[in-house]
């Protein structure tokens, strides 16, 4: 018989992060009697220290938080486009896109602080939280100061993009050593960020937007051609947002509004609760089949509609009808492939998941956009600033034109699950264009195959698109998958390209489920460097 891989098992209290240190310190917080928002908050700045070409203090964020039977909400900590960003000022410079790196692709305010700081607030208020936010910074501190080992995705990570990046300020002096990409294990400090760190448990979060270091920081970028300056930072505000919901027939699946694309994760899985049956194989053709062509149909609908919600001529939640779900999924052909066009494109992030003895859940999500952001670290903070406005078009007619104080599109989409049966799911992944592609396969092989969660992340996936470290658009398979499975594929029409038994393409996944007498079991992605950690 095939090898099943267990799930952590816990009672009490569980997270799961892509980097082990990060969800240990959520743990901590919670054995200490935080709740779950102060662990993520915990979690959340640790891995800005541990996983820093994936995320930081200079991307964005989106939370949602839950209470037992209660529609979680969703928090927006997304920054928008500077004041001083317009299409005139990069078409003036001779420009036809937003450059991916430096100054000019640091358009856009870094929101993830300021989700932090709001959903600190609220949980003092509604939660009775008590930690002190030196606490719950304090791991991050002691990784910024100290050091920690490199990881082999770090490493890769800056062996790849060195030479990209190389030019851009502040980048070589920050994540080389000496002029040398630091290997795996090697001891990796960064004290400009833990001054900054220490500053913001002292000073209060709001001091990111408003005070000394939102100052220096605004300069600096202007300093490096950044259009920001500190009247951006000072209108920057977090959002309460309602959440996406679909009606599934297993229960209520949530996820996050635009401008992300969470209408994507919830319109694939309203199709495939149409076209999935219960003798498919979690890892058989059929399957892989029904899910790439209601992601494509999914695609379509983002491309057309999806931007800041302010621009937006139809609300998300109206595609995710009945009698819209059922429109897309008829126009399924299990016998052949559809065309495919492009995707959006890389995307790197972390997400990460969280629940108390409470049963408190939170589902979250950081980012930088591409791997290490704009590329520029300022060099007071030690921030690394994001650059997630280059999503913006030139073109003032496209869906996402660069307009001042608008938000860019995100693949950012946090996802959680009420389900009949009483459980609660609390899952994610990082990747782009591949982020609702794995939720599908997450969501799917838990809820309708009946793995358990460790076991369903670590079966093999795929990616239509492309993802951080990948150029093509065609569907990459991981080479676990059976030959008669990708031969199949092949056959009904799909460009099939065969990747690594475990490929990091595919990003990286992590569920918790709690069960209805509150029990646990949670998953955490081999691809990454992540873990469970339970109490």
């Amino acid at each position: 018989m095939p090898h099943i891989p267990n799930p952590v098992r816990g009672s009490r209290a569980m997270a799961v992060a892509p980097h082990a240190l990060a969800s240990q310190s959520a743990l901590a917080v919670m054995r200490e009697g935080g709740n779950a928002v102060e662990a993520m908050i915990s979690a959340a700045a640790t891995i800005a220290v541990v996983y820093p070409h994936m995320n930081s203090l200079g991307g964005d964020g989106f939370w949602l938080i839950a209470r037992p039977g209660e529609t979680p909400l969703a928090l927006d900590a997304c920054g928008r486009a500077a004041q001083g960003a317009s299409l005139d000022s990069y078409r003036e410079r001779g420009l036809e896109h937003i450059p991916f790196r430096g100054g000019l692709a640091a358009n856009t305010v870094a929101g993830t602080v300021s989700g932090w700081d709001a959903a600190f607030d609220w949980q003092r208020r509604m939660l009775g939280g008590s930690v002190p936010l030196e606490r719950l910074l304090g791991d991050a501190i002691e990784y910024a100061r100290n050091g920690i080992p490199v990881t082999g995705s770090q490493s890769r990570c800056t062996e790849a993009k060195k030479a990209e990046l190389g030019s851009v300020t502040g980048f070589n002096q920050t994540f080389l050593d000496n002029g040398c990409v630091p290997l795996p294990g090697q001891r990796f400090k960064h004290p400009r960020l833990a001054d900054a760190l220490e500053r913001l448990a002292h000073a209060g979060l709001s001091d990111f937007y408003g005070g000394d270091l939102a100052r220096n920081m605004a300069s600096e970028l202007e300093a490096v051609g950044s259009p920001l300056r500190l009247v951006d930072f000072q209108s920057h505000r977090a959002e309460w947002r309602d959440a996406l919901v679909l009606n599934h027939s297993q229960g209520q699946v949530y996820n996050f509004p635009p401008p992300t694309q969470g209408l994507v994760s919830l319109l694939i899985l309203g199709q495939l609760d149409r076209l999935l049956s219960p003798d498919m194989d979690a890892l058989g053709a059929p399957f892989v089949h029904a899910c790439v062509e209601a992601t494509k149909r999914a695609f379509s609908v983002r491309d057309r509609h999806i931007t800041d919600p302010a621009h937006m001529t139809e609300e998300a939640q109206g595609f995710l009808t009945r009698e819209r779900l059922e429109a897309m999924a008829s126009a399924f052909d299990p016998d052949r492939a559809a065309p495919w066009g492009k995707g959006v494109g890389p995307a790197d992030t972390v997400w990460m998941g969280v629940v108390d003895h409470e049963g408190v859940s939170v589902s979250f999500i950081q980012s930088l956009y591409h791997e290490f952001g704009s590329g520029i670290v300022l060099p007071t903070s030690g921030l690394n600033w994001q650059n997630r406005g280059c999503s913006f078009s030139l073109d003032p007619n496209a869906r996402n034109p660069l307009t001042p104080g608008r938000k860019p599109f995100h693949t950012l989409n946090p996802a959680m699950a009420y389900l009949n049966d009483g459980r609660t799911l609390v899952y994610g992944n990082m990747g782009g264009d591949g982020q609702p592609q794995s939720q599908s396969a997450v969501f799917s092989r838990i809820v309708n195959f009946g793995m358990n969660p460790q076991a369903a992340i670590d079966a093999p996936r795929w990616l239509l698109g492309r993802t951080w470290g990948n150029a093509s658009d065609n569907l990459k398979l991981e080479s676990r998958f059976s030959d008669a499975c990708i031969a199949e594929l092949k056959a009904k029409g799909h460009d099939v390209e065969v990747l690594l038994d475990y490929d990091e393409s595919m990003g990286h996944a992590g569920a918790i489920v709690r069960h209805r007498d509150g029990l646990l079991e949670g998953g955490t992605d081999p691809r990454s460097d992540g873990a469970v950690a339970a109490w």
